[in-house]
């Protein structure tokens, strides 16, 4: 029964994960680097990642620079940024893409403090359905090899405390992003 348990604790893994990689992404007022993370650039025919053409630097708390390694690449840069939905358009010299990032209103700030929580309330809905899933099979599982009722209660349990354990790390995730973005 415990593989059966790991295997649905490395489900409930992948789902903080992703809501982990979804909140490194959303901007807070401050430069982050990891909003670009999802930004592919056309090399010589082939969608590459923005880290795998360029040096990315944060000089400035509100200031990202990309440096292309090939200057022809600083076009290309400055068009996947504007076609992507981070919301800031990019300035270039010839040789450097810059990102300035605008101060947050208080309203605006709220709004990303929402849509933090409801990415938060995405992963817990998705965290329980797996809980869901795995006392499912358990019983199924049960019913053909005939496992005690001690033994499911058991198996349910700690279900139970590994769920509680991943809410309360979502809870901790959202709480520290939320504070990031509220904080002027």
């Amino acid at each position: 029964m415990d593989n059966i348990l790991s295997v649905y604790e490395e489900k409930m893994t992948k789902s903080y994960n992703n809501l982990e990689s979804e909140l490194t992404t959303i901007r807070a007022g401050r430069a982050n680097p990891h909003i670009l993370d999802k930004i592919t650039v056309d090399y010589y025919g082939a969608p590459t990642p923005l880290q795998q053409v360029a040096n990315i630097s944060v000089p400035e708390p509100r200031l990202i620079q990309i440096q292309p390694w090939e200057p022809a690449l600083v076009k290309e840069i400055e068009k996947a940024i504007n076609l992507s939905e981070i919301g800031i358009n990019p300035t270039n010299d010839g040789k450097l893409v810059r990102l300035v990032f605008p101060e947050l209103t208080e309203e605006r700030r709220k709004e990303i403090a929402k849509e933090v929580k409801k990415h938060g309330e995405d992963a817990k809905v998705a965290i329980r359905n797996i809980r869901r899933d795995a006392i499912d099979a358990i019983k199924k599982h049960s019913k053909d090899e005939g496992v005690s009722e001690d033994e499911i209660k058991d198996f349910e349990d700690k279900c139970q405390k590994m769920t509680d354990k991943f809410i309360a790390e979502v809870d901790k995730a959202v709480e520290a992003k939320t504070k990031e973005i509220l904080t002027v």
